[in-house]
């Protein structure tokens, strides 16, 4: 039988249900490859092996009754920004360093409900912010690949959920959860070579979730295929009255979905994503993805997104100004991280002087300038205004198209000391990825080949507000054709 750790989701729950492997086999073998390699990738800040071994006993003997459900016994990296109950819960900030929640969020309670097991939590950008993952206070988290006669080059895994990404690539968890702000999923995803998908805007409780951006904030799953991501959302999904902006519709069966395939679908290319130097291979890939496509029988048609190229101002104006508001709630009084000062005011200043990292106060400011008086209007109400035509924009789209493909980021990972003096260079990882956001809609990440030195691209498809089914099916046609096999150096052992 294939090594525990390179089993796919869908395929480790098949041999759990063959009685092929238990659950606290499968457990352990996830909790030795932690141990072995993550105090190099640094892609969990916490573990929690006890609780892991006693989900996995409990498992087993949910399978030995005949009541598996539909997570029984699989093991799961939880991103340290979703709350649960009893573990410690960080957002990869020191103000948080030793917050443990007294209750679970929606998303890890269903995954629970349906028998998964927690290995620990997964490290990521402090507060979500970031796309290389080397904002955490708990230290940065290392791709798990490298680059080909570049050994020594030490890549970031992506951001935020880069400790998520890593840990599905290097063979640390069968699948992990994570959330999509900007990009947050999909881009950690391209450059771990594994595949993530962020969910329509609701259709995952935020409840629980530690906010960064409460109106783009999305919880998604990370997996090494487009089935698994499909399994892990049909959890992770559902209407939850605790969150006002959570969508009262059923979830449809995802899995299914992927096998649907694409003939007769027709698929959009967006003219405006074909900026001015894009890399020679990143734009290959792209058309060799709609050969595939078309191939296998849908139709090609050229579409215009004409405000794409003001999406990352927008984003970057609306984001900071919800962070802003949001993170005021972390003031030293009430939880978290609390330093003595000589009176209210500069006990807050202290606090938040030590307890936020650079990049995180470097989003505050900005988030409190474009809210500020005499800029409000200028600047966030602009935004708004502009990020309406974003999503109008994509409306105009869905009278012609089903589906919209293009790449999920404008390079392979790069080196950690190569960008990150220029955070203007950083926000640019996120050019093809924060129109979904903006607009709402999902958007799936699919490994789809590699740049010349053996890194990991991926594709992206976009799709209509609630129809994850079209785009699973989209990116199963992807990930059928690519064969995407390579694998990291730095992963567990067979």
């Amino acid at each position: 039988m294939t090594a525990a750790t390179d089993l796919t989701l869908a395929g480790a729950r098949a041999a759990l249900a063959r009685r092929e492997i238990s659950a606290v086999e499968l457990t352990r073998a996830h909790l030795e490859a932690i141990e072995a390699l993550n105090p190099r990738l640094n892609a969990f800040i916490t573990v929690t092996p006890e609780q892991a071994l006693a989900q996995a006993e409990a498992a087993d003997a949910a399978l030995a009754r005949g009541e598996a459900k539909p997570l029984t016994g699989l093991p799961l990296a939880i991103k340290d920004l979703f709350c649960t109950a009893g573990t410690r819960t960080t957002a990869a900030s020191r103000i948080l360093g030793d917050f443990v929640p007294p209750y679970e969020s929606t998303v890890t309670s269903q995954l629970l409900r349906d028998g998964a097991v927690f290995l620990g939590k997964a490290n990521l950008d402090e507060f979500a912010m970031g796309s290389s993952n080397t904002s955490s206070a708990f230290g940065a988290v290392e791709n798990p690949w490298k680059r080909q006669g570049e050994e020594g080059t030490v890549l970031v895994p992506g951001g935020s959920s880069g400790g998520s990404a890593a840990a599905v690539a290097a063979r640390l968890a069968l699948g992990a959860t994570a959330t999509d702000t900007g990009g947050s999923i999909r881009q950690p995803a391209a450059f771990c070579g594994v595949a993530g998908i962020k969910p329509t805007y609701g259709r995952c409780s935020r409840f629980g979730i530690i906010a960064y951006a409460s109106s783009l904030d999305q919880a998604g799953p990370v997996a090494r295929t487009v089935e698994d991501c499909a399994i892990l959302l049909n959890s992770m999904a559902g209407f939850d009255p605790r969150d006002s902006t959570s969508a009262d519709l059923p979830v449809p069966d995802f899995a299914a979905a992927c096998e649907r395939g694409v003939k007769g679908l027709r698929i959009g290319i967006p003219r405006e994503y074909r900026l001015d130097g894009l890399p020679a291979e990143i734009a290959a890939l792209w058309e060799q993805g709609m050969a595939w496509l078309k191939a296998e029988g849908a139709t090609l048609v050229e579409i215009s997104l004409p405000h794409t190229k003001y999406a990352l101002p927008t984003y970057y104006i609306v984001a900071p100004a919800e962070a802003s508001s949001n993170l005021a709630r972390y003031d030293g009084v009430r939880f978290g991280l609390r330093e003595n000062g000589e009176d209210l005011k500069d006990l807050y200043e202290r606090t938040r002087a030590a307890g936020f990292g650079e990049e995180v106060k470097r989003r505050i400011l900005i988030g409190t300038y474009v809210l500020s008086a005499g800029y409000y209007d200028a600047y966030y109400v602009k935004a708004q205004q502009v990020r309406a035509l974003i999503r109008q924009d994509f409306d105009h789209a869905w009278e012609q198209v089903d589906a919209i493909l293009a790449p999920t980021t404008p390079s392979a990972a790069f080196g950690r000391d190569e960008k990150q003096d220029d955070p203007v260079a950083m926000y640019l990882n996120d050019v093809f990825t924060v129109t979904a956001n903006l607009a709402g809609i999902p958007g799936l990440s699919v490994p789809a080949g590699q740049d010349a030195k053996g890194l990991p691209l991926g594709l992206q498809i976009l799709g209509r507000r609630f129809d994850e089914e079209t785009v699973f099916a989209v990116g199963r046609a992807i990930e059928r054709n690519a064969g995407f096999s390579a694998l990291p150096a730095l992963r567990a052992a067979a």
